[in-house]
């Protein structure tokens, strides 16, 4: 019961900071301190880019700032080391602060266990495919999948491989801005590389519909043959 009010109350923590901070413009005024602190610069981000998924704050904007401030290289290892520090540590919160209670109320919803089977049993396909995808959402995902019966080290290397592409484009299209004031206001290069993204993400996000969609049917399938048996 103390995980449960322990989870509820970092949702709560998450909610009051989403509706009534100014989130863009408190990372906006963190990149200007960050230019000046050099080689400390990229630690400093990276760390508060694991809190902010964690907290599921929208992180894009320090994305696009990584590749302005440190240039694509750097800043890509940076937002790539910090993207994936965190997703696993939102995994890891999700599943031992509130794993065991909603797999108890889920335990009767045949739907809901043929889909945890599905992961389990395609688990780095499904996490790296949607991880491929800008369409899904990335921090709710992270909380999410460790609900599921995905092993950890599956997960965590699927996101770090999956994630990378989206990575590298958003590092590469800050590194293209005029200023910070510009990656604010969206003011930044609109590439063909960000148009294919985009509709390859789409049909990708489609085809895991249907993958996932296929497993779990299957996974459904077995379970209940075995119940027969």
């Amino acid at each position: 019961m103390g995980r449960i009010f322990i989870a509820l109350g970092l949702l709560g923590t998450v909610v009051a900071l989403s509706l009534f901070l100014p989130v863009k413009d408190i990372f906006l005024s963190f990149l200007e301190q960050v230019r000046a602190l050099g080689i400390w610069g990229p630690v400093l981000l990276g760390a508060v880019y694991i809190a902010a998924t964690v907290f599921m704050l929208p992180g894009a904007i320090l994305g696009l700032g990584a590749g302005f401030l440190f240039g694509v290289i750097p800043g890509v290892i940076t937002i790539s080391v910090a993207s994936t520090l965190g997703a696993g540590a939102a995994f890891l919160m999700g599943r031992f602060l509130a794993r065991d209670w909603v797999a108890e109320k889920v335990a009767s919803m045949p739907r809901f266990v043929a889909l945890d089977a599905a992961v389990a049993r395609e688990g780095f396909k499904i996490v790296f495919l949607t991880r491929l995808s800008p369409l899904f959402p990335f921090n709710l995902l992270n909380y999410a999948y460790g609900l599921t019966g995905v092993p950890f080290t599956q997960y965590f290397f699927a996101s770090w491989i999956g994630m990378l592409p989206g990575t590298i484009l958003y590092v590469y299209l800050g590194s293209a801005a005029h200023s910070l004031a510009a990656l604010a206001a969206g003011d930044t290069p609109k590439s063909p590389l960000e148009q294919v993204f985009f509709w390859g993400g789409l049909v990708l996000a489609l085809a895991v519909v249907v993958f996932v969609t296929k497993v779990a049917r299957k996974a459904l399938h077995d379970s209940t043959e075995r119940a027969k048996s």
